[in-house]
């Protein structure tokens, strides 16, 4: 806010100095309120994104599994057998230094992948991922991912 007055000839404008005022507890409360519903929609939404990243690494692991299961097979004449699982991989050979995976693989929910030979159906070896719950069955992200639901 600022007044006016004349001089002479010459207009001249004053600024007057205004108290500043800080925010009521109303309006903090309110902003508070707001920032949580916004913070709430975001969380929702951002659940769906990461159950279909798990999803998709639990994809892109069982693939790596399968393929370093392929590698040992090409190296030994033999898959590994469920006695020895998927730690007969990690394992150093003379052919292998470091091993075929560098560790153990664990799915997302910090379990590890069940390796079953011979597998279901008929096939030579199956790696699950049992989900979140760890369990067989379920449904939604504790539902099961195997090595035969992989497409070719």
């Amino acid at each position: 806010m600022y007044f006016e007055t004349r001089i002479g000839g010459w207009r001249m404008r004053f600024h007057r100095k205004q108290k500043r005022r800080g925010f009521s507890l109303l309006e903090l409360m309110a902003v508070i309120v707001i920032i949580g519903l916004l913070a709430g929609v975001v969380t929702l939404s951002v659940r769906s994104y990461m159950k279909r990243a798990y999803r998709a690494r639990v994809e892109t692991d069982l693939a790596h599994i399968v393929d370093a299961i392929t590698t040992f097979e090409a190296a030994y004449g033999r898959i590994p057998t469920s006695s020895e699982g998927l730690d007969a991989l990690v394992r150093p050979t003379a052919g292998f230094v470091h091993g075929i995976l560098t560790k153990s693989p664990i799915d997302p929910w910090r379990h590890a992948y069940q390796y079953n030979q011979p597998g279901r159906d008929g096939v030579e070896f199956e790696v699950i991922c049992f989900g979140s719950d760890g369990a067989e069955g379920g449904e939604g992200t504790a539902s099961d991912i195997s090595s035969l639901d992989l497409s070719n």
